[in-house]
């Protein structure tokens, strides 16, 4: 692994810090192993290689991701590859407007022993994976919703008065068809804010649409292999908080986060007119990490101002409220931050 010239400016080292001897030995050991975890995946998911990155740069920032993308895209694929590449224990939850809270979270039941006595005992609802896809999240109930960002705010559940830690790592990568809005619920912003990104899934190139009809309709399917496990991942996810930041990209965060907030006094004219709210500090704390974990991910020890400015849309453009008058004139999230980027160069 190379050190990042661009990360200039002195560096700031968050998180527990590890020798930094070891530091480096223990990421000479993780570069090539996640290059390769990356080449899997995309042996599997064809032509979403952009979506794998952002994918695999939450999960080792030990966030949390919300996939929009019509149907038949390859979610549903995507997590599934990602859940046994990286030995994860995964779940499914199909989400439907009468779903319960308790049908997610598990529910306690009355059992008797042998003796004749009984006792509640709970059983463990889909919520307890270590990779959950939480699939159609927008056709649950708000009262649904509301269970599932305890579990991804605080990891553990509360049921029958008693507190029940989830398994870690504890990941969602919720599915919304950014489509279909009929008979569904919009997440509200305190939902939205606990996801690290929002990811788009686009239609594939041609050429990776050609290889898919290949090596998807035959006899045989391949399968992908398991790279990792969860010890793997919890390592990685601690080594990434002790990744130095340089000076420029934390000035570099904190710019293009406070830039669009429409009371900030450094927000332009296009922003304040534009926006109702705009990213709160977890926003701030989410684009540092991922940017640690993207330059993980691409073999650097600490991260650049290419990755803040990749990662700036997906982190950023669902934590903004755009205001109606801006809806009505095509105003959108991507606009704003591409002009927050570019107003900082």
């Amino acid at each position: 692994m190379t050190q990042n010239p661009s990360a200039s400016g002195s560096a700031s080292l968050q998180g527990e810090a590890l020798h930094h001897d070891e530091t480096v030995l223990t990421f000479d050991g993780l570069a090539p192993r996640l290059k390769t975890l990356t080449q899997e995946i995309g042996q599997i998911v064809l032509g979403q290689e952009t979506v794998i990155e952002n994918v695999l740069t939450t999960l080792l920032g030990g966030g949390h991701a919300l996939l929009l993308g019509a149907p038949g895209l390859g979610k549903t694929l995507l997590v599934n590859t990602c859940a046994h590449v990286l030995g994860l224990e995964d779940s499914r939850i199909q989400f439907t407007p009468d779903l319960m809270p308790s049908d997610i979270t598990g529910a306690e039941i009355l059992e008797q022993d042998e003796q004749g006595k009984r006792h509640f005992r709970f059983l463990h609802g889909p919520l307890f994976g270590q990779l959950v896809l939480a699939d159609e999240i927008n056709r649950a109930s708000p009262r649904t919703q509301s269970a599932l960002l305890q579990a991804m705010a605080e990891g553990h559940v509360t049921q029958g008065g008693k507190t029940w830690a989830l398994p870690r790592p504890f990941h969602v990568l919720a599915t919304q068809n950014p489509i279909e809005q009929e008979g569904t619920y919009p997440l509200p912003e305190a939902q939205l804010d606990r996801f690290m990104m929002r990811i788009p899934l686009d239609f594939p190139a041609r050429n990776a649409e050609r290889r898919m009809l290949l090596q998807t309709t035959g006899a045989t399917k391949r399968k992908p292999e398991r790279l990792f496990s969860t010890a793997d991942l919890l390592t990685t996810q601690k080594l990434v908080r002790t990744l130095p930041v340089g000076e420029t990209v934390i000035e570099t965060i904190l710019n293009i986060v406070r830039g669009l907030r429409p009371q900030d006094e450094t927000a332009s004219d296009e922003v304040r007119t534009s926006l109702d709210y705009g990213p709160g500090p977890r926003a701030a704390q989410a684009l540092m990490i991922a940017s640690r974990a993207r330059a993980m991910l691409h073999g650097r020890l600490s991260p650049s101002l290419e990755d803040v400015r990749v990662l700036a849309e997906p982190v950023l453009a669902h934590r903004l409220g755009i205001s109606f008058a801006a809806q009505t004139q095509g105003v959108d999230a991507k606009q704003l931050i591409a002009g927050q980027l570019k107003r900082l160069g």
